[in-house]
């Protein structure tokens, strides 16, 4: 018995599979079936690496290390990952089960149980430092610090050499190696009201061909669970695929031949649908969907969608001046601006109305207040307020940062509502941002001691009243002390970090991992935008700064507080 110097036990295999495939909501059975290839104009380099096939003369543990090194080479099916497995097991290997994301193949610990020089089977264990997982479905689910050993048993073959004969469905990739493979997608869901569209996440092959893999998850799947309760798809059950393939013509148009139950819709119901597909499929270089049943087109039309404002300019409060920076000047809100350089010197934090008809801020003294129509209407005295949010139905959110779980919405009315079951397993807030398309909560919360950013569906009624939020998605732990929190586009989120002796920017996909970069030193607000290149710090001596490639530029300095924009 060969043991690495860690020597840890093996577990059973069925603990990396229950890892792997957890709770799944689309279809689990078959492999992922592909669409005809776009031009390569349209999606990302071929940066695939070729893996090693099996080397003659290889030991137990060298097959499992080249079986698993293999899984950078996705191509037909993990076809070289397959020469490591008996016939048998080649035949049912399941790869499309999921993904387990570990620090690095040199973290990687391999225990070799063969007796003796003339065994004909053995075992080989390989504990793993987890990242991340990818369940079936594509979703992406952070496991900062979990630990996980995966199980194989080999045997020789009729040749003498030693092939995999037990392994879990599902691959394991290393962090860096994961993006060279796999490629972030977002599935287009409507709102409640039909009024906005909202990514949700998913991660597929990069080397698949995926205008209908994005299709089939689409038609014959549902939001991820979290989500849902927010969210509706205009295509109903009954519709699904009528061929295997979305073809894709020169000028990008692709053509969805449906099954025959979309031939009874009405043309609403039609148009959402094509609306909802043609989003999904836009970043994957599609630019017109064509649905059709029988080679017959439906003439879907287009479903009107509010897109969010386009990019703003920083809010910026100065001792003289409140509004949008623009240029070298600071062009002030009507009925708004007046008031709030009248306590610019009180005043914490600002987020202003998408329409730039309100704002709510947040002074000294802790309590929360609304600026309108040359009006200041206090909202909100509890002590210990976190900065306010407003969304796009003209609410504004409040919430003491020691009470979760007293999460207020304020009509413009001056009057609140209660957004039930908010963040049940959180001790503490400190950040909150509701999404361009009011669906969608963005939180800094403390659970279990620990700082993480996370995620809620936001509940609301036929008139938009936030009615409660569903359960609390963690994204990603953070460390170090937050001090800010935007949305970057409608699927990123930009945060803020005090790590004692520095400061960095977390630029964090809501379904995905973050990248981490230095901020300025003495940061002190963040604010956000379409892009990244929108987002905007302000520094201890107010200097705001802007980002240039990898480096912060100084501009506009006398900055006392640096606002934002709703849903950014």
């Amino acid at each position: 018995m060969n043991r690495s110097p860690r020597g840890l036990a093996v577990v059973a295999i069925a603990a990396l599979l229950a890892l792997l495939t957890g709770c799944t909501s689309l279809p689990s059975s078959g492999e992922v079936n592909v669409g005809l290839a776009l031009d390569d104009v349209d999606l990302d380099p071929d940066i695939s690496q070729i893996a090693a096939r099996p080397l003659e003369g290889a030991s137990p543990t060298e097959i499992v290390e080249g079986f698993m090194d293999a899984a950078l080479t996705p191509d037909n099916g993990w076809a070289i990952a397959r020469e490591f497995l008996s016939p048998e097991m080649a035949a049912r290997w399941r790869p499309s089960a999921g993904v387990v994301i570990d620090s690095g193949a040199g973290t990687r610990d391999f225990t070799t149980d063969v007796e003796g020089e003339d065994a004909e089977s053995g075992d080989v264990g390989v504990q793993l430092e987890l990242v991340a997982r990818v369940d079936e479905n594509g979703a992406y689910a952070e496991l900062p610090g979990d630990d996980s050993v995966l199980a194989f048993s080999v045997e020789r073959n009729d040749e003498g050499e030693w092939r995999i004969t037990e392994a879990a469905d599902g691959i394991v990739l290393d962090a860096d190696a994961f993006e060279q493979v796999y490629r972030r997608y977002a599935l287009q869901y409507f709102d409640q009201g039909w009024t906005h569209l909202v990514p949700d996440l998913r991660w597929y092959p990069r080397r698949q061909t995926i205008a209908t893999t994005l299709t089939q998850s689409l038609l014959g799947g549902a939001p991820a669970d979290w989500l849902a309760p927010a969210v509706r798809s205009a295509f109903p059950g009954t519709v699904s695929l009528a061929s295997d393939s979305v073809p894709i013509s020169p000028d990008k148009v692709a053509t969805v031949e449906l099954t025959a139950a979309a031939s009874t819709l009405d043309d609403r119901q039609i148009s959402r649908m094509r609306t909802q597909l043609e989003a999904t499929l836009r970043p994957v270089g599609v630019t017109e969907v064509r649905l059709l049943v029988n080679g017959r087109d439906l003439n879907a039309g287009v479903a009107a969608v509010e897109t969010g404002r386009a990019e703003s300019s920083p809010v910026v409060l100065t001792e003289s001046e409140f509004g949008s920076f623009v240029g070298e000047e600071i062009t002030p809100y009507e009925g708004i601006s007046d008031h709030i350089v009248e306590v610019a010197s009180a005043v914490d934090s600002v987020d202003v109305a998408a329409d730039d008809s309100r704002a709510a801020m947040r002074l000294d003294d802790g309590w929360v207040y609304t600026v309108a129509d040359d009006e200041v209407n206090r909202l909100d005295s509890r002590a210990g307020l976190i900065a306010p949010s407003m969304d796009p139905f003209g609410y504004t959110w409040s919430v003491p940062g020691q009470a979760p779980q007293e999460l207020l919405a304020w009509r413009s009315d001056v009057t609140s509502v209660r957004v039930a079951d908010a963040f049940p397993g959180a001790s503490s807030i400190s950040q909150l941002r509701v999404a361009s398309d009011g669906v969608r909560a963005a939180v800094v919360i403390t659970v279990g001691g620990q700082r993480w950013i996370a995620l809620a569906a936001i509940i609301r009624d036929d008139a938009h009243v936030p009615v409660s939020l569903g359960e609390t998605h963690l994204v990603a732990q953070v460390d170090g002390t937050p001090l800010g929190l935007s949305w970057i586009g409608d699927d990123s989120l930009g945060v803020l970090l005090d790590n004692e002796a520095t400061h960095s920017v977390l630029t964090q996909s809501v379904g995905g991992p973050g990248v981490s970069s230095a901020a300025p030193a003495g940061a002190q607000a963040l604010s956000g935008g379409r892009t990244e290149a929108a987002l905007r710090i302000l520094g201890d001596k107010g200097v705001l700064y802007a980002q240039r490639g990898s480096t912060w530029q100084m501009g506009l300095s006398g900055v006392l507080v640096l606002g934002t924009h709703a849903g950014q």
